[in-house]
């Protein structure tokens, strides 16, 4: 089996949590956090702008058997149904990949890591419905 590539990075245009993030800036956030954790670091892949797309998010997906992981700028560009992200956690975990958050420092690496995203993602939830 050849060697895998590295993390492709993921980020995007829609604002996170009412903010925008610019994408160069996202990138470099990325890189950092990439290289403070001793990994390849692949080109980022942008999101469409469209609410609800996850088009190039199924891309890297696609593209994991090739990969060692991903690189998400946030844990918030998941998509916001549970459901679906756990496919997503599940298929990264499958292909023998982790998933890594840059600004919440925060990876995914096996099923016991699920559950630590999901209580960020729940608190924040209900934290914005205050």
């Amino acid at each position: 089996m050849a060697e895998r590539a590295g993390h492709r990075g993921y980020i995007g245009a829609r604002p996170l949590n009412g903010s925008r993030t610019p994408q160069h800036v996202q990138n470099i956030v990325i890189r950092d956090y990439a290289r403070r954790k001793n990994l390849h670091y692949l080109l980022s892949a942008a999101e469409h702008t469209m609410p609800g797309s996850y088009m190039v998010l199924e891309d890297i997906l696609d593209e994991l058997p090739q990969l060692r992981g991903l690189i998400l700028y946030s844990i918030f560009m998941l998509p916001p149904d549970e459901a679906r992200r756990r496919q997503i956690y599940d298929r990264v975990l499958r292909e023998g990949c982790d998933l890594h958050a840059a600004v919440e420092e925060i990876t995914l690496a096996s099923q016991k890591d699920i559950q630590a995203i999901e209580d960020i993602l729940l608190v924040n939830k209900f934290a914005t419905i205050l």
